[in-house]
């Protein structure tokens, strides 16, 4: 008999080592199988809440107020905007954007539940980790998940709330992931589908997440020993096409909208590759000794003829090239490398990115990137456990406790830094005392506080070390407006001008100087500019609006201050210098419907009462007019114009007592004003106390020597003294 001679299939070509690998699989799923759900996860969630507890009510720093929903975003608007209106966020993450707006709608501005989400998706992300390592059969998944939920290089990513974008993207990757693993398994285009799906609003939420697709391809070779076309590249080809266009849009905003680009980012390619290997050596040492975090790191100087800068991209090719002659014994560490390098290439220099302005490094980068190291790791511990005979599952467990136990200590120290933007800038220094980054945030942060001098201090030191520091100087220019020197913060924002003339903020804050300064056609230009560099700014208009009004430009003030309330709905100041401007054109009715409004968004705006009221009485509505000077200087005793204005008004009553006490109160402040002496005569001729009315009118001629209605006043005064005589 003849028979066929068939050459063994791959399975059976090398029984040990595959069978080997099938009972490693088998034991990790075991060993998980019984309490991966219902302990693990509620574990993690625990362990991760209890290591960031000094974070949970950690305030706002840097850039958070710009992902946190602003006031022109919180409308369904304004979610419409987040999606579609490229630029009404800081960067094109929709979806992170459409959480924090969710977040907003449920407590505002209290960060504890931005803070929380944080911490439980982040937990989330951490279970993931397990499961998807589980069904990838590699051993000690859940020790890899309690090192990656405690490690403290995460605790920039997860105590900082502008990293939603890593905790929310984390969850979708990883849900991707496992999704695809699942498809893998079994060809359903059901899970294929939600694999995609999952895979975009992972871009929506932050791009990095686009390096998944090639992070499987390494996972499959890891596994398999080779890749084909049809069963493993195939089907990804959509989600490296996916990956590329939402990079390159990221890449693009970054360049263009978010400001990396100019000097700091001119690199030739050889000093790229010198970057990019001292990056990945960078993450390594703090993945394996986590001291030292820095929330801004010192940026290398990198130059293409310092030849030991060469050693780092050389020996990471050393090491690979080690790796692969060690894939015919494990292919794990390789593939671990892979995975490791491949999701830190969206930053490892070869793109601009904006923290490159100030350092090349940040902990936050390598959130899903360690995730194979750690993997690594923690198998390696457990099957070198298993050589020793130990049990896997006790082992396991007692990896899990011990190594939850040496983390969480680091992690709850390293969270606490980020309390309040003190301290973590105070820290950041005392370990990169040359940030000049650190040096102004920290400036910023005394400056919300009223400490003016200590944050003049630190922006003097920014600018220091970075002469073109233009946010600095615009900065600087405020904490000495703040102090009263007025000239000095003129100059300032001229220096920060100098270096970026588009900063709209800096000629925002030059007018405000100027107008303060009693300059005001030269506030309205800078008001102009700031506008014509920033359409969207409210203040500009604003501001530009009531320095219009104070020149006698009525009709381009009414339309500026419009346009503020229009982009700022809720702009108390605006609708009451809107109604200023209208009560001088003398659209009396108009000026008082803005007054209400000014008062309905700010029920203690004081001002805004003294001017209804006085709208109110040029319409004759005495009554009404004294109500609202009476609630003006309920507010603020002292408000001598609301006391002037209600004597007047009690005046025109006949109410010549109360008129008198007005005059009187004003007069214990502003001894000065002939107006107000004037006034107090005229009430206390009225009650026929005709002597003193005379020395008041007296008193206001020798103030004003040209005071017509004092003259007469004091004639008619002297007449009635003469003949009562």
């Amino acid at each position: 008999m003849s028979h066929t001679r068939r050459k063994p299939s791959r399975a059976t070509a090398r029984p040990g080592k595959e069978q080997e690998r099938a009972k490693e699989r088998g034991a990790g799923r075991r060993a998980t199988h019984g309490w991966a759900v219902w302990i693990l996860l509620p574990a993690l969630m625990l362990a991760t809440l209890a290591a960031y507890r000094p974070a949970w009510h950690g305030g706002m720093l840097w850039d958070d107020d710009r992902h946190i929903t602003r006031s022109d975003l919180r409308s369904a608007e304004g979610l419409w905007r987040i999606w579609f209106d490229l630029g009404a966020t800081q960067q094109y993450y929709p979806l992170t954007h459409s959480a924090f707006w969710i977040q907003h709608k449920l407590w505002g501005d209290d960060t504890l539940g931005y803070h929380l989400v944080s911490i439980v998706l982040h937990a989330l992300s951490a279970f993931l980790v397990a499961v998807v390592l589980r069904r990838l059969g590699v051993p000690g998944a859940g020790l890899a998940a309690v090192m990656f939920a405690l490690h403290p290089v995460q605790v920039e990513s997860v105590a900082w709330i502008t990293e939603l974008k890593n905790t929310l993207s984390g969850v979708l990757y990883l849900s991707a992931a496992l999704a695809y693993l699942r498809f893998d398994q079994s060809r359903r285009k059901r899970l294929y589908a939600l694999g995609m799906v999952l895979f975009v609003l992972a871009l929506l939420a932050k791009t990095v997440t686009a390096t998944l697709p090639a992070a499987l391809l390494v996972t499959l070779w890891w596994q398999r020993g080779r890749l084909t076309w049809r069963r493993d590249v195939r089907p990804l080809a959509p989600w490296f096409v996916l990956g590329v266009a939402g990079g390159a849009l990221t890449a693009w905003v970054e360049r263009t909208m978010v400001g990396a680009q100019g000097g700091e980012f001119h690199f030739t390619l050889i000093e790229r590759c010198l970057i990019a290997g001292r990056v990945i050596w960078f993450y390594l040492g703090k993945l394996f000794w986590p001291a030292n975090l820095s929330f801004m790191y010192p940026r290398w100087q990198i130059s293409q003829g310092v030849w030991w800068q060469y050693l780092y991209p050389l020996g990471l090719v050393a090491l690979m090239a080690a790796l692969w002659l060690l894939r015919k014994r494990t292919r794990a560490p390789l593939a671990a490398m892979l995975f490791f390098c491949g999701s830190l290439f969206p930053v490892m220099g070869f793109f601009n990115v904006y923290p490159f302005r100030y350092s090349f490094v940040a902990d936050h980068f390598q959130y899903l990137a360690c995730i194979a190291i750690i993997a690594l790791f923690s198998s390696g511990l457990v099957n070198l456990a298993k050589r020793w005979n130990f049990q896997p599952r006790p082992a396991a467990v007692v990896m899990m406790l011990v190594s939850g136990g040496v983390l969480v200590f680091p992690t709850w120290s390293q969270s606490r830094q980020y309390a309040d933007g003190e301290t973590l800038y105070r820290s950041t220094l005392s370990r990169n005392a040359s940030s000049w980054m650190a040096h102004n945030n920290l400036g910023n942060a005394l400056q919300r506080q009223g400490w003016l001098d200590e944050a003049v201090t630190h922006y003097r030191e920014a600018v220091r070390l970075k002469p073109d520091y233009a946010e600095a100087y615009n900065n600087l220019g405020d904490a000495l407006h703040g102090q009263g020197h007025l000239e000095e913060a003129v100059a300032s924002y001229k220096e920060a001008l100098r270096f970026m003339p588009d900063l709209a903020g800096a000629h925002y804050n030059l007018g405000n100087a100027l107008r303060e300064s009693g300059r005001l056609e030269e506030a309205v230009t800078e008001y102009r500019e700031a506008v014509r560099r920033e359409p969207g700014l409210a203040a500009a208009h604003g501001n530009l609006g009531a320095a219009l009004e104070n020149l006698g430009r009525l009709d381009e003030a009414v339309a500026h201050l419009k346009e503020a309330v229009q982009l700022k709905p809720d702009y108390a100041i605006a609708y009451n210098n809107l109604g200023n401007a209208l009560q001088r054109m003398g659209r009396l009715d108009e000026a008082v419907t803005e007054y209400r409004e000014a008062l309905r968004l700010k029920p203690d705006y004081a001002e805004a009462y003294n001017n209804l009221g006085y709208a109110l009485q040029g319409l004759n509505r005495l009554e009404e007019a004294a109500a609202q000077y009476k609630e003006a200087l309920r507010l603020r005793p002292d408000y001598t114009v609301a006391h002037y204005n209600l004597g007047n008004v009690f005046q025109l009553l006949g109410s010549y007592h109360e008129a008198v006490a007005q005059y009187r109160a004003v007069l214990k402040q502003v001894p000065g004003s002939a107006e107000t002496h004037n006034g107090l005569g005229v009430a206390l001729a009225n009650l026929d106390q005709l002597e003193e009315a005379a020395t008041h009118f007296k008193e206001a001629l020798r103030l004003k020597p040209d005071y017509a209605d004092a003259r007469a006043n004091l004639s008619r005064a002297l007449a009635l003294l003469k003949k009562i005589s």
